[in-house]
C-alpha cells in the first residue's frame, strides 16, 4: 500500500497572490506569551520551591494557558514549549501524563500506599505569605489586610453547589485575603456558609507568620459587613498593634441614630444641588447580643439625587488619630 502524507494544499487565489496551507513549518505554538510567565516565575522563585518542580510547573503553566482538563495532558506531554516552561532538561522525553498528575492532585497530604506523590498543606498555605514578605526589602510600618469573598459560578453538579440569592446563581464563595497587589490567602468555601466562616483561623495563621518576620508591624484588617463578626473584632482587640475597620449592615435602628445628620445632608443637597455628606460617630452595640461589647461606629449620612445613602463602619481605630471623616 502506498503511504502518502500531504504537505499542503491550495485555496482560491487572492487576486494575483497565491493562498496555500503548508505543514512544513516545524514545531510551532500559539502559546508563546507563556514565556513571560516563565520569566515572572524566575523573579518570584515560586515554582522551584517545590520538590516536584517539574510536575507542579507543568500543571500550573497548563492552567495559566487554559488547559484545565487533565485529559489534555496526553497530547500536551509532548509539547516542546510546555517542556520548556516545566523545566524539562531532556526535550525528547515526555512530561507527566494525566494519571500521574491526577494522583498528585487527589493526594490528601497523608501517606498512602497507592498515592506516593503527596503535598504538605501547611507549606502551601505559607507559600503566598512568604512571597509577600520577600517583596519588601525592609519591614513596613503598617499593612492593611483586605478580607473579601466573591462568587465562582458553577455550571454542573459539583459537590457542595448551592444557589446564592445575592449572586443569583449556583456558586462557590471562596475567601480571599490581600494586601495591596499581593494575594496572601485563597480558600474555597461553599456558598451556603457565612462569608466570614473560617476567616479568623486564616488571619491568625497569616499574622503569626508575618510577625515572625516583622514583629512590630502594625496590621489593620479591613472588610465589608460580611466580616463584621464579634469573634474577629474581639480577637483584634486582644492583640498588640492590630486594628480593624469593618462595614456594618444598614438597618432602621442605625438610621434613626443619624437622623439629624441625614437631615443636614438633605438640606445641603437642596441648597447646592450637589451630592452632600455629613460624618458622625457614636458608641454602639447590637440589641441581639451578637457583639460582646460597645464599639465605635462611624457613619456617613449621604444624600444623592432623589435618595439617601447612609453607610456605617465599626472600627478599633481611635477618634484622636482617625476622626469620623
Amino acid at each position: 500500500m502506498t503511504e502518502c502524507t500531504q504537505s499542503g494544499f491550495e485555496f482560491h487565489a487572492h487576486f494575483s497572490r497565491r493562498v496555500e496551507a503548508g505543514f512544513d513549518g516545524g514545531a510551532v505554538t500559539s502559546d508563546a506569551g507563556s514565556l513571560l510567565l516563565r520569566e515572572t516565575d524566575r523573579r518570584l522563585n515560586l515554582l522551584p520551591r517545590h520538590s516536584l518542580e517539574e510536575m507542579v510547573s507543568q500543571r500550573v503553566c497548563g492552567l495559566a494557558l487554559g488547559y484545565e482538563d487533565l485529559n489534555d495532558r496526553e497530547q500536551l506531554r509532548d509539547d516542546p514549549l510546555l517542556k520548556v516552561l516545566a523545566g524539562k532538561s531532556d526535550l525528547e522525553e515526555p512530561l507527566a501524563g494525566k494519571s500521574t498528575l491526577n494522583r498528585m492532585e487527589l493526594s490528601t497530604g497523608q501517606p498512602d500506599r497507592y498515592k506516593k506523590i503527596t503535598y504538605w498543606k501547611d507549606a502551601i498555605d505559607a507559600l503566598l505569605v512568604d512571597v509577600f514578605l520577600e517583596a519588601f526589602e525592609q519591614a513596613p510600618e503598617q499593612i492593611v489586610l483586605d478580607l473579601d469573598t466573591t462568587d465562582v459560578e458553577l455550571h454542573g453538579g459539583q459537590e457542595g453547589r448551592f444557589f446564592h440569592g445575592y449572586y443569583d446563581e449556583y456558586c462557590y464563595l471562596p475567601l480571599y485575603v490581600r494586601c495591596g497587589e499581593h494575594l496572601l490567602c485563597v480558600r474555597l468555601k461553599e456558598a451556603d456558609r457565612d462569608a466570614a466562616a473560617g476567616s479568623l483561623a486564616e488571619v491568625r495563621r497569616m499574622v503569626q507568620q508575618i510577625r515572625e518576620r516583622w514583629p512590630e508591624v502594625r496590621i489593620v484588617l479591613r472588610g465589608d459587613s460580611g466580616f463584621c463578626r464579634d469573634e474577629l473584632m474581639d480577637w483584634c482587640e486582644r492583640q498588640h498593634n492590630i486594628d480593624y475597620v469593618f462595614g456594618v449592615a444598614r438597618n432602621e435602628r442605625l438610621r434613626r441614630l443619624i437622623a439629624v445628620q441625614l437631615a443636614e445632608a438633605k438640606a445641603e443637597r437642596e441648597r447646592t444641588g450637589r451630592m452632600a455628606r455629613v460624618f458622625t460617630e457614636f458608641p454602639h452595640t447590637t440589641t441581639t447580643g451578637s457583639w460582646s461589647r460597645v464599639r465605635r461606629v462611624v457613619a456617613k449620612a449621604e444624600q444623592l439625587e432623589g435618595k439617601e445613602n447612609p453607610r456605617f463602619v465599626v472600627t478599633s481605630l481611635s477618634a484622636g488619630q482617625w476622626p469620623a471623616q
